[in-house]
């Protein structure tokens, strides 16, 4: 037993127990403080994470959790990233009657997406699962009302049924392999029956995928992110997919061993999550659901170094670098209809440059950055997975990547077009700065800047992300 290496995971799950008890005793226009515990949680544990990225790779608790390159970024972007959900928050839920509970939420849902990047055994796999997924269900019912309930529902639902057939699935690969973790699959599944491991593969990846928000689970993401409030769809539409797209290269490394047929799925997964997830979103005019959309085909771009998995030394680097990314540019457009959320169309938004320059501009480099434009970090991102594509002998995949690439530039234009025009006389009047507002403004330009300099300085972080990579099988 080392429970130290697990000390990011307990300092988050701590601070949402104090959060979730404190906050109780605490009045209502003093739940500040809460915010303030978890943001100190938050803190902690990226700092932690950080250091232990620079040592060694550890292996503890009988080999079922694993401490390398992978899952300390997987840590400290899922922590960060979380801080900045707190921001956006600050402005939706301040005052409201279960603030404090949202924020509990918030960390536990944490601790389990980092608990899945980490885990190589399939029974810690499905405690990560359950800790990511049930507190899900209770931030988007808690900040949507009526909608929310309703999207709340729908997660519940297709999260329910992803777990059982995650639990079948590791049900099957413990019978064929005769134990769960992942040095044992990697040993006893190349001799197994191949329709059964096919079986108990294909079911353990419909969970995760679940998690990540990528076909054939994706229904949930587009209601979820539209009918709940703004701080349940940041969430749901970034953390989650951090620890989840982890394990799912953790797994797909482990079972295509001598058998290169897995990295084909991968690849048509990701193709479908692409093409789908990017024509689904042109006929959109919600901006919440049209990122909700996005969402889907940006999994598809990060199922694509998945796909490369042990045949270019680029798959893991541009996995966790495209994540790292990802997450404060999808934050950084959600912030901004945080910040207007009585516009709920795209044609609101027309006038918004000459009004509010500096929530403009930062909705322009966040949109611009989930196109993949440089320098932007995204785009960093997109390149180094199609080139890990085209290095590992996929070379029609790197092409499908630049064609969705092309293909998202179109319904993005349609949302930041009309920012950029003169404002109609009937066009509903931007809020001023000031009140609860600022904080998610703050956070979108935060978030925009971050994917900025993440962008300018990828080659230091491409060389953080380059360290002793160990990925237990």
């Amino acid at each position: 037993m080392q429970p130290a290496l697990l000390l990011p995971e307990i300092i988050i799950f701590a601070g949402g127990l104090a959060v979730l008890l404190g906050g109780s005793f605490l009045p209502r226009h003093r739940q500040w403080i809460a915010r303030a515990v978890a943001a100190a949680a938050l803190l902690g544990a990226a700092a932690t994470a950080a250091v232990a990225m620079a040592g060694t790779a550890q292996t503890g608790f009988s080999g079922t959790f694993t401490v390398d390159t992978a899952t300390g970024a997987a840590r400290v972007i899922a922590a960060v990233t979380t801080l900045l959900v707190l921001g956006v928050a600050g402005g939706e839920i301040a005052g409201s009657p279960r603030e404090s509970d949202t924020y509990a939420l918030l960390l536990f849902a944490t601790t389990g997406t980092m608990v899945l990047a980490g885990t190589t055994d399939l029974l810690v796999l499905i405690v990560g699962f359950l800790l990511a997924s049930i507190p899900l269900y209770g931030i988007v019912g808690l900040t949507g009302g009526a909608s929310g309930a309703e999207a709340a529902m729908k997660t519940y639902l297709m999260g329910a049924l992803s777990g059982i057939v995650l639990m079948l699935g590791a049900t099957v690969l413990y019978a064929l392999a005769g134990g769960t973790g992942y040095a044992r699959l990697a040993d006893e599944l190349p001799a197994a029956p191949a329709a059964a491991v096919g079986v108990g593969v294909l079911c353990v990846l419909t969970g995760l995928l679940f998690k990540a928000g990528g076909v054939p689970v994706h229904f949930w993401v587009p209601d979820a992110a539209q009918g709940s409030g703004v701080t349940a769809a940041t969430f749901l539409t970034t953390v989650p997919k951090i620890g989840a797209l982890v394990a799912v290269y953790r797994l797909v490394a482990t079972v295509s061993t001598g058998n290169d047929s897995w990295l084909i799925v991968a690849a048509v997964l990701a193709t479908a999550s692409m093409f789908l997830g990017n024509l689904a979103a042109y006929w959109q005019r919600d901006p919440r659901r049209l990122l909700g959309w996005s969402t889907v085909a940006q999994v598809g771009f990060l199922l694509v170094p998945i796909a490369a998995a042990g045949r270019s030394d680029l798959a893991l680097p541009s996995l966790l670098f495209y994540l790292a990314a990802y997450a404060p540019t999808n934050v950084a457009a959600f912030a901004v209809t945080a910040a207007l959320p009585k516009h709920r169309e795209l044609a609101a938004y027309r006038g918004l440059a000459r009004t509010r320059p500096g929530l403009a501009l930062a909705l322009l480099a966040a949109l611009l950055g989930l196109v993949g434009t440089p320098p932007l970090a995204v785009f960093v991102g997109k390149l180094t997975t199609a080139t890990a594509a085209w290095d590992s002998g996929y070379g029609w995949l790197a092409l499908v990547v630049m064609l969705n690439s092309l293909l998202s530039l179109f319904y993005y234009l349609r949302w930041f077009g009309p920012v950029f025009a003169r404002p109609a006389e009937d066009t509903q009047g931007f809020p001023r700065p000031g009140g609860a507002a600022d904080w998610p403004t703050a956070t979108a330009v935060t978030a925009a800047t971050a994917g900025l300099g993440l962008g300018i300085l990828a080659g230091i972080v491409w060389a953080a992300l380059e360290g002793p990579l160990l990925l237990q099988g």
